[in-house]
């Protein structure tokens, strides 16, 4: 069960409403720089008199941002975000996706959900904890390119491990309607490229087929499918309880005629954390480069199978006796975790030493559809979550 609030609490507080509002208008769908929304929030927070420091990507389009709220000089509480979102493209919304508008105790939006409420809510808190004169201090951590791969917060986390100081633990503030997650699955996604030699369709033995080849491995993904869901290891914690094997796309050939010289899928493992993503991997290489490959290269030596890796990112599997989860219970005003089947960056900053959970507001039912949306419940949720953090904090 979700967190609720009483009947009589109030509405969420005008500096709340103002910056989601503030940060849904920017279009930060991951294909476009988030450069914009980073430069008013790091100016936002130089009115404050906090200095952010941005860790840009590669060239230098989009970048993380990195705040700390109250003392420099020890380890606190990270608040991390990714700032990016998915496209509208061929959704069907009845409203502007990058306008917040209100419906039924509703704020609807591209973002509203996924994740840039929970961002809003620390940052219009900001002030509050400054003023708090906090002893621990809190440090803002939002990410770019989460969407496609979580491939911001590594040079985040490279940054953070030349600094003096880092966080000693994380709040990754996806929406989990406010339970504390304490667990989530990891994923390697990969594009495999398939090559094969083109001939006349009438003279098809002197060609490979390379769509053949492909839907070959295909199947053996789909067999390997079904044997983690018939034989594990399971989690019954998890909403699907084994790991998941799952091609997405596939295309090849040219026209009809033609014995198809080139083929590429995608496929990927949401697994389990006692799994091994890399063990997974190299059976299906083995299928495919031992079964396959020999009798393809018969016919043409230069054909066969090429393997490239798109994005990936650890499960996450904190002990239960991680001080962050009692944390996070204590500022959610719950005792209940669980654990979801949607990864995070939270497994990402555990990875490197920064105990990490989920909790945030809104549902992951609401992510990534038309008419996003979160509730105004859950974001005063979100703010109580904050108060409980400023009090805890204070000094």
């Amino acid at each position: 069960m979700s967190a609720t609030l009483n009947a009589d609490s109030p509405a969420i507080r005008p500096a709340t409403r103002a910056m989601i509002e503030r940060l849904i208008a920017f279009d930060t769908t991951s294909r476009n720089s988030n450069l914009e929304l980073i430069h008013d929030v790091r100016d936002y927070l130089a009115g404050l008199g906090v200095t952010a420091e941005l860790v840009h990507d590669t060239d230098g389009r989009k970048a993380n941002l990195y705040a700390t709220l109250g003392p420099t000089d020890r380890p606190g509480i990270a608040l991390s975000g990714h700032t990016d979102v998915v496209p509208i493209d061929n959704q069907d919304w009845t409203r502007d996706p990058w306008r917040v508008s209100e419906h039924q105790g509703r704020l609807y939006g591209r973002g509203t959900c996924d994740m840039k409420s929970f961002i809003a809510v620390a940052l219009a808190h900001a002030p509050r904890f400054l003023e708090a004169g906090l002893a621990t201090p809190i440090h803002l951590c939002f990410s770019y390119d989460e969407e496609v791969g979580c491939k911001g917060v590594p040079h985040l986390l490279e940054f953070l491990a030349r600094q003096p100081v880092r966080p000693a633990m994380c709040i990754v503030g996806e929406p989990t309607e406010m339970k504390v997650i304490t667990g989530h699955k990891g994923k390697t996604s990969i594009r495999c490229h398939v090559r094969g030699k083109e001939a006349h369709s009438s003279l098809a033995p002197h060609g490979v087929n390379a769509v053949n080849a492909a839907a070959r491995v295909v199947g053996y993904l789909a067999d390997m499918a079904a044997r983690k869901a018939a034989e594990g290891p399971f989690d019954n914690d998890f909403d699907v309880p084994y790991t998941t094997v799952h091609t997405g796309t596939i295309e090849g050939g040219t026209q009809l005629n033609i014995v198809p010289g080139h083929c590429r899928f995608e496929f990927e493992f949401r697994y389990l954390p006692q799994d091994d993503p890399e063990a997974l991997l190299a059976e299906v290489q083995h299928y495919a480069e031992q079964e396959l490959a020999p009798a393809m290269q018969k016919v043409d030596p230069a054909t066969g199978f090429a393997w490239e890796r798109m994005a990936g990112f650890p499960g996450l599997d904190l002990a239960p006796e991680a001080e962050v989860i009692e944390l996070a219970k204590a500022l959610s005003g719950g005792n209940a975790t669980g654990k979801v089947a949607f990864g995070t960056e939270a497994g990402l900053f555990d990875a490197n030493g920064i105990p990490a959970v989920v909790c945030g507001p809104g549902s992951i039912d609401q992510a990534h559809k038309p008419d996003e949306f979160v509730s105004l419940e859950q974001v005063a949720l979100c703010e109580r979550f904050m108060d409980r953090l400023e009090e805890r904090l204070g000094a």
